[in-house]
């Protein structure tokens, strides 16, 4: 996996520090395994509960590791980003936990409860347009205008390296892990689990999951180069947005790293909803039961023995719930 060009900033030193730089303010999650998932996939089933952080998102992570990287000079200026909602939320909970002013832009597609969340937690809401994309523009605009620090929802190093610290706490707790299921937006949490992990055991099968609608890392993949789509509805709203069309870092570790990557009808996501509710007893968002509807709705074709898929957030609309259960 050498010679690639992400690696002169994103690197296991960084991966390493951003775990003690965050261990403040960010938990580690449970890893349980899931028993009906192994009968169904015929192997060990792992499930890495990232929706049980504060703000219900492993994008804790990769924030805390960005903010805290800033210094006192740009915390005092604040921040701005733009989300689908649980950047947002990380972003917020961070700055309010850190006293740092924050300006959060979406756009109108972003479910209620999240914008809920994030006037609750202190920071500013900005709603423009219907795509992330022009909710981006607006944020560094505020970033040229009134000298902002603009926080990424993924493609930076210190964000990518936050969400790999998530990949070490797999091999800590799951040594002998051989198969990963990963959903995928903007890439940040795929590239930052996938580098961890494949630097560990290059022979490890990483498959990324997402949705049918507004595919956008999987069509960029397939065109050899970042594209744009017109986003449409999907039960996993988080895993809308663009992956910018100058994208730096997690593109290209996508592009490099992943083996298998999966699609997953609105009724499929909806099956792997169902499940963790029923199953598990937890209510996730569609992006978050993305690997598990994958492996109920028998869209994972090989795994190896040891196979482990990331619950990334619990953010979901009770209106959305009601018509799942």
């Amino acid at each position: 996996m050498g010679n690639q060009r992400f690696e002169k900033d994103v690197t296991m030193p960084s991966v390493w520090q951003a775990r003690k730089r965050i261990s403040n303010i960010v938990s580690e999650t449970p890893l349980i395994s899931s028993p009906k998932l192994g009968e169904l996939l015929g192997a060990s089933v792992h499930l890495k509960l990232e929706n049980m952080h504060e703000i219900g998102a492993f994008k804790i992570r990769g924030a805390a590791n960005k903010l805290l990287s800033l210094t006192m000079e740009e915390r005092a200026k604040g921040v701005t980003t733009f989300s689908t909602g649980n950047h947002g939320l990380a972003v917020a909970y961070v700055a309010n936990t850190l006293g740092v002013k924050a300006l959060i832009c979406i756009s109108n597609r972003v479910p209620q409860a999240k914008v809920d969340k994030l006037q609750q937690l202190g920071a500013e809401v900005i709603k423009v347009g219907d795509s992330q994309d022009e909710a981006e523009q607006y944020s560094y605009k505020l970033e040229k205008e009134h000298g902002l620090t603009v926080i990424k929802p993924f493609d930076d190093p210190f964000v990518i390296a936050g969400q790999g610290t998530i990949g070490l706490e797999l091999l800590h707790h799951l040594p002998h892990i051989d198969t990963a299921i990963i959903p995928v937006s903007g890439g940040g949490l795929f590239a930052g689990i996938a580098f961890v992990l494949k630097k560990n055991n290059p022979k490890i099968k990483l498959i990324g999951v997402s949705m049918e609608r507004s595919p956008v890392m999987f069509e960029s993949v397939r065109a050899n180069k970042p594209v744009s789509l017109k986003e449409q509805d999907t039960l996993a709203d988080s895993l809308l947005g663009g992956i910018g069309l100058d994208n730096q870092y997690t593109f290209p570790m996508v592009q490099h790293l992943i083996d298998e990557f999966v699609l997953l009808s609105e009724e499929e996501i909806a099956k792997g909803m169902a499940f963790m509710l029923h199953e598990h007893r937890f209510i996730v968002e569609g992006a978050a039961a993305t690997g598990v509807g994958a492996i109920v709705s028998g869209k994972i074709k090989e795994a190896g023995k040891e196979v482990a898929t990331i619950i990334t957030g619990n953010n979901v609309d009770p209106s959305v719930m009601k018509k799942i259960i």
